[in-house]
């Protein structure tokens, strides 16, 4: 028996990867894709090959008969509505946008919870950026000062980006740092300091010549670690790990955060 899978955001830069390898899996059935730019035509043709027989919907609401997993990847701005209806029809989600807050992921819990689905959401779906973020947790345990650069294209509208939102927010879970100087005593410009996220202090670049890049410093007297992830220019490295999540999330009720998360609890 295959996953019925739906994505969301089916024509953009990460959908459209993530609907091909679907297509191309034997244990998943694209039922449909989700952009309002292409719909009511075949997703092959919007993608400007020949016909493929899978239908493209205007809205997430209109494409979830017949799906077992939500897949998105939209925008900040769509997200939570899809998740959301999604969940109201017991369809299990992945959730590969951006813009989600602590908030809004318990709220997703809850409501994941009470209808017995699961949802798993990274900020980054690459495994190299789940080891990262492993890695970063580890050394939270042992490190509590720290500080996050979040580095973008200048076109990235959302900031901080979700892997390093979904960074920070991980790392309190583990400890918090102690500013030997606390913000308000900042003299000059306290904006310079970056926005605290989890207690911990998170700096946004947005210049050309950026895909994604988080870096995360942690330091103790007289010495320093940085971890660091950087993603290239095509959207290859988010795919092994979306369709992990897609055949994991059945699986599970409630919210797992980050692919980490899930590689982890594979080895055990």
């Amino acid at each position: 028996m295959t996953l019925g899978v739906v994505v969301a955001g089916a024509t953009g830069w990460t959908g459209r990867a993530v609907a091909e390898a679907v297509l191309q899996a034997s244990d998943l059935t694209l039922r449909s894709g989700v952009s309002r730019s292409a719909a009511g035509i075949d997703l092959g043709q919007a993608w400007g090959g020949p016909p493929n027989g899978v239908p493209v919907h205007a809205t997430v609401a209109e494409a979830l008969d017949e799906a077992d997993v939500l897949v998105d990847y939209t925008s900040h701005a769509a997200v939570r509505d899809h998740v959301m209806a999604a969940i109201a029809r017991e369809i299990h989600v992945v959730i590969g946008s951006s813009g989600l807050s602590g908030e809004d992921f318990a709220e997703i819990d809850a409501a994941a919870r009470a209808a017995g689905v699961g949802v798993v959401a990274a900020g980054n779906f690459s495994l190299t950026a789940a080891l990262a973020q492993a890695a970063a947790l580890l050394a939270a345990r042992f490190l509590p000062d720290r500080e996050i650069v979040d580095y973008a294209s200048s076109t990235k509208r959302d900031s901080p980006s979700g892997t390093a939102r979904e960074l920070a927010e991980r790392l309190a879970e583990v400890s918090r740092p102690v500013p030997e100087v606390p913000l308000e005593q900042t003299a000059g410009h306290v904006e310079a300091r970056g926005v605290t996220l989890g207690g911990t202090q998170v700096h946004s670049l947005r210049l050309p010549g950026f895909t994604v890049s988080t870096e995360v410093v942690f330091a103790a007297p007289d010495e320093r670690l940085i971890i660091r992830h950087d993603a290239g220019t095509s959207a290859a490295p988010y795919v092994a790990g979306t369709l992990l999540a897609i055949r994991a999330v059945p699986r599970r009720t409630g919210l797992v955060r980050g692919l980490d998360t899930l590689l982890l609890a594979a080895e055990r």
